[in-house]
């Protein structure tokens, strides 16, 4: 395990590896910066990460980075950036990220290191100095509400009580220089603190912290349970604390990696319109709604600040490598821990991380005696949809592990011929997220919603299964020895 424990270590790292271009030439905060990042995104591989110099209207020497977290233009390591993020080989596949992030959910927890400074604290502004118009927040989306503030940074929160620090990502907009807003959501971490604050008539105290070391944010997106604090679990990952530092205006500790921090408290009532913004889904969005508002009491940064941000839409960008891997982690996890005989849980993010495929032994039957496929799937289900992310989950499919589900080619041949158009699959209403635009407006607006769970388990050998018919599938051992004592390429 290798940690980059600061944004600036790991962008020279990109560099190293040619996977970082730096756009030196003026652009413009509204749209231009978000377009040049997208046009990454859309490219049949991934484009390198953009770091821009030069952006109109911010402080002179401010800088922003975009596609953080996406997937990597090296050849042959489509992972490499989440996989540095997360300390471990630039060649590391899903399927190894995924594994080393669910063993760290049983390693002990190690709590922050409260440290007295942090390079942020280079600047600290207050009162009216305090202002979000010095910095390179951009308008992302054509249609969008503004220019949104937090899209890659860390919100941190602690319940009334101090047993509990929460550090999380949503979407914040920019109102004016002082003000923000975004979006608390059930059953989002946020909203439930929030929501202590609200009951005992208190203002709740924030920090948002932009530009942390590159992990932390892969972290604070994950679906952990309620009361875990991401900051314990990061540090068990890494076998090693993660140094914070005390706020200036509230009570709560902050990230000493992050390059800009903005403090205050978050209003007692849904008292600003926030929205529209083009979400994971992929599509433009003109849904607008009331949320709190972030008054601003001080903001904090490095000099020559790095502000890191995704312009969310078609997969596969940070929100899908994001949350579609911290999806992943927490489903496998939680699946193991039920005591069923899984190998993997993955959600795709070409998806729009809104299935998940899970994979099973072949002697599962062996495991669950008296167990038909049917009820197998059923009870994988079961705990998906009762998970924090459950309600992102639309559609569960559960197969034999021969096929990789991290490789869309293998899940692209399996769904269309292990399962069946009509039947072994089995629909619960629940709730969803209203995010969700598969669903109806009705649906959405009730955030409840049929989800299904497709059986495309393979019948026992002997019992109707047939061979793949592969090199390792159909041809005997001593052919395939020949084939491979004369293979070149």
């Amino acid at each position: 395990m290798k940690r980059i424990d600061n944004l600036r270590d790991y962008i020279e790292r990109l560099r190293e590896l040619g996977d970082l271009c730096t756009v030196d030439h003026e652009v413009d905060p509204y749209l231009e910066m978000a377009a040049f990042a997208r046009r990454g995104y859309d490219q049949p591989i991934q484009a390198p990460a953009p770091l821009f110099t030069n952006i109109k209207g911010a402080k002179p020497g401010m800088r922003a980075l975009g596609a953080p977290g996406a997937l990597s233009s090296i050849p042959n390591c489509p992972a490499a950036r989440v996989a540095l993020s997360v300390g471990l080989p630039v060649d590391s596949t899903w399927r190894q990220i995924v594994e080393a992030l669910v063993a760290s959910r049983s390693k002990p927890k190690i709590p922050p290191r409260i440290v007295a400074t942090a390079p942020f604290q280079q600047n600290i502004l207050r009162g009216e100095a305090a202002t979000l118009d010095i910095f390179p927040i951009g308008t992302l989306h054509e249609g969008d509400g503004g220019p949104y503030a937090n899209t890659w940074g860390t919100i941190v929160v602690r319940s009334p009580d101090g047993r509990w620090t929460s550090w999380s990502i949503a979407r914040i907009e920019k109102l004016d220089g002082k003000r923000m807003t975004g979006l608390f959501q059930k059953p989002q971490h946020i909203r439930m603190i929030w929501d202590m604050w609200v009951k005992i008539g208190k203002p709740m105290p924030f920090a948002v912290c932009q530009g942390c070391e590159p992990g932390l944010p892969f972290v604070s997106a994950m679906p952990l349970e309620d009361w875990i604090s991401e900051s314990d679990y990061l540090g068990a990952h890494f076998g090693e604390p993660i140094d914070v530092v005390r706020c200036e205006v509230v009570d709560l500790e902050v990230p000493a990696s992050s390059e800009v921090v903005i403090e205050g408290h978050v209003s007692l009532k849904n008292d600003s319109l926030e929205g529209p913004f083009g979400e994971y889904q992929g599509y433009e969005a003109n849904e607008t709604g009331m949320q709190p508002t972030y008054h601003i009491e001080s903001i904090s940064h490095r000099d020559g600040a790095i502000w890191p941000f995704i312009p969310e839409g078609r997969p596969i960008d940070e929100f899908h490598t994001c949350a579609g891997l911290g999806f992943s982690v927490e489903g496998l996890g939680l699946l193991r821990e039920a005591g069923l005989p899984v190998t993997l849980a993955w959600t795709p993010f070409e998806t729009a991380v809104s299935w998940m495929l899970v994979t099973v032994p072949s002697d599962w039957r062996e495991k669950l005696p008296n167990t038909s496929s049917m009820d197998f799937a059923k009870k994988i289900a079961a705990i998906i949809w009762g998970s924090l992310f459950g309600h992102c989950m639309e559609i569960v499919y559960v197969l034999d592990d021969d096929i990789d589900p991290t490789d869309m080619k293998d899940v692209l041949w399996a769904i269309p011929t292990r399962c069946h158009p009509t039947d072994r699959q089995s629909v619960e209403v629940g709730p969803i997220l209203p995010l969700l635009t598969c669903y109806s407006h009705k649906e959405r607006e009730a955030a409840r919603g049929p989800k299904i769970v497709h059986d495309c388990l393979l019948p026992e050998d002997g019992k109707g299964r047939a061979r793949v018919s592969s090199f390792e599938g159909v041809y005997p051992e001593d052919v395939r020895r020949k084939v491979m004592a004369h293979w070149k390429w």
